[in-house]
């Protein structure tokens, strides 16, 4: 071959050199240039073996002009490693996912099925994912080196979760419990615990039949009595204990997850001396005397309630300042104080720095205030209901919605709730019309969907030309759907006026103020098709304690319900205040909603969906949950309005 021509400037190493220093911009361009011209002109071959490309079309490149299938997927791997140490796994999956690796060699199987499982998790890739697990047994681990066997369960248990297969994840990870001495137990034990929570009944109990190994078997049958969330603490604790007795040999019997741990020490640590600290006269008496109703029904309704033990001392605070009241409580041997319901004595009490004895505030402080240690907050959060009504939107893919709220504090905090959510979503708030009750609705209305404008573009058109037009008004035409924050009596007006103001095919969501809470067929026909959220103490089935405090006790239905339902939930979480502090999965099926806790100790609702069909609400199926949720602390006022939750 002869030498090259040195003046020749696409080939001239100095000249290519030059150009990189005169313009380092180009660097990568001129790379790949220079790179392709010297094996295409067959005069020179890159070094795959140190070559490193900028990005997956220049390895693709590259490697497609190595004979050696082998080295070229070598070389593929290599590069998509390096762009993970990078971060960069779009990249990387552009690589693991090419034709030149669609089928690897055998001895680089498992090499590229970790390089894949770590990017589909990265990445978030359930499709990948279940592509990668696609009758992958839990033991291929061990096609790893000892080094790498404690990686390779982490990421294939990943991988197996990411496609809806917690099973074999959590049978992964218990396998890494037998090989890979350098994990921590406590760890890989609630991790296995986590997964195994999720595993349907049915797969569950198939699982436990067909079992092989002293380990497997062992967790499936710890799962198995540990099953539903429902079942109280103190038989939940008894069969933590009762397993451990037949299981001693067991690793998770020696560590047990930290959950469980929890849950067998709180039926021994929970509070059995209880100040219900409610006002009882005054503005408040109404919702206060409900939320012990309701508090005293669910204590005598729980069967593993020890009434040798527990000692329950209801505590007017109508004419006490709470914080000296909550001093002379904490003096006299309490171990929970419940309440206050007042927001102003909340804010006070919130101003310690730490709580001796432990508080369950029956509110929410403000955002911006720092919540001191031993203090708890749970109430009937409107911003819940605002969140949730966002998360529904965006589940139905509807981005675009126009919002009604009323003027005033409350409706302040509701709107800031509404927005944040939307715009965590992705959704916008096209139009926010704040009205008072004594507004004229029908111009509310007509200015939400548009139809002001519609009529004042005409008008002008008329001055303009000088000329009386026959005008019919169209509604704005980007709306997806309309939030109505409003209570029955507005409600029921703003309805018909959405369909008359050409906007009745707009779904409407609204939060439980919409429905007063008991059925009126004949008066909440104006309301058919609007979709609200509600407690299910107000929309659930044959909930037994409704059942008995309807037979027995006055206010316990309609709009006190809530209260009452809020008062029974208060008794629960009395109980489970450390576990849902301490365990970031553990909730409560309330009465309501789905309680969770927040690392600051303020407890989040979930509640249900309905429809107004033929003036009846009737139960809707949840939307999709969300992938992940960040949320604030809720502020809502529970004292406001004992009916309306304002």
């Amino acid at each position: 071959m002869p030498p090259l021509d040195r003046r020749h400037k696409p080939n001239n190493p100095e000249y290519f050199e030059l150009a990189m220093i005169k313009n380092p911009t180009k660097h990568r361009a001129l790379a790949t240039a220079f790179t392709v011209a010297l094996l295409s002109a067959g005069c020179a071959s890159v070094n795959l073996q140190s070559h490193v490309a900028q990005t997956p079309q220049q390895a693709l490149e590259l490697a497609s002009q190595e004979t050696n299938r082998e080295t070229a997927q070598r070389y593929l791997l290599r590069i998509a490693s390096r762009f993970q140490d990078q971060g960069n796994h779009q990249a990387a999956r552009t690589l693991l996912q090419s034709s030149q690796l669609a089928q690897a060699e055998p001895a680089l199987e498992s090499q590229k099925r970790l390089l894949a499982m770590a990017s589909a998790t990265a990445l978030e890739d359930d499709e990948w994912a279940r592509t990668l697990v696609a009758d992958l047994p839990p033991d291929s681990i061990t096609d790893y080196g000892p080094e790498l066997m404690g990686r390779a369960a982490q990421l294939q248990s990943q991988a197996f979760a990411l496609a809806g297969q917690p099973l074999p994840a959590a049978m992964t990870l218990v396998l890494q419990t037998q090989t890979d001495s350098s994990a921590n137990p406590q760890q890989l034990h609630d991790q296995i615990w986590q997964l195994l929570k999720t595993v349907p009944d049915d797969e569950l109990n198939a699982a436990s039949s067909s079992a092989i190994g002293y380990e497997a078997q062992g967790w499936l049958e710890l799962a198995a009595s540990v099953r539903t969330p429902e079942v109280e603490l103190d038989e939940q604790g008894r069969s933590i204990r009762g397993w451990q007795n037949n299981w001693p040999g067991h690793p998770a019997a020696q560590v047990l997850p930290s959950e469980l741990q929890l849950i067998a020490s709180l039926a021994e640590s929970r509070p059995e001396t209880i100040a219900l600290a409610l006002p009882l006269k005054g503005p408040l008496a109404t919702a206060g005397k409900a939320i012990r109703d309701g508090f005293i029904a669910a204590y005598y309704s729980d069967e593993s309630a020890d009434r040798s033990k527990t000692d329950i001392r209801i505590v007017d605070t109508s004419d006490s300042e709470f914080t000296e009241l909550y001093k002379e409580l904490s003096s006299k041997d309490v171990d929970l104080i419940v309440g206050p319901l007042e927001k102003e004595a909340l804010t006070r009490l919130g101003s310690m720095n730490t709580l001796p004895v432990p508080a369950l505030g029956l509110n929410y402080l403000p955002v911006d205030q720092k919540v001191p240690d031993g203090l708890y907050q749970f109430g009937l959060s409107a911003e819940d209901e605002a969140r949730q009504i966002a998360d529904r939107l965006d589940a139905e893919g509807l981005r675009h919605a126009l919002v009604l709220i009323p003027q005033g504090e409350w409706g302040d905090r509701v709107e800031a709730a509404l927005l944040q959510r939307m715009g965590a979503n992705g959704s916008t708030a096209l139009d926010i019309e704040r009205f008072f009750r004594d507004d004229n609705l029908r111009a509310v209305t007509a200015d939400l969907l548009g139809i002001t404008t519609s009529r004042d573009r005409a008008i002008q058109v008329e001055r303009t030309i000088g000329l009386d037009l026959e005008f019919e008004p169209r509604r704005r035409q980007d709306a997806d759907a309309i939030v109505m924050v409003a209570e029955p009596t507005i409600a029921r007006q703003f309805k018909p006026l959405f369909a008359f103001y050409f906007g009745g095919d707009l779904p409407v969501y609204s939060p439980s103020i919409v429905y007063e809470g008991t059925p009126d067929p004949a008066r909440d026909r104006d309301l058919d098709q609007v979709i609200f959220t509600d407690t299910p103490w107000i929309l659930g089935e044959g909930n037994e304690l409704r059942m008995k405090a309807d037979k027995h006790l006055s206010g316990t239905r309609g709009q006190l319900g809530r209260l009452f339902a809020m008062g029974a939930d208060a008794w629960q979480l009395s109980k489970r205040l450390p576990l849902l502090r301490q365990v970031e999965t553990a909730s409560i099926d309330g009465q309501t909603g789905v309680l969770t806790m927040t690392s600051e100790g303020s407890i989040h609702r979930e509640q249900l969906w309905a429809q107004f069909q033929n003036g009846t609400p009737k139960l809707l199926p949840d939307p999709e949950p969300r992938l992940s949720e960040t949320e604030p602390s809720p502020v809502e006022d529970s004292s406001r309005s004992p009916g309306l939750n304002q």
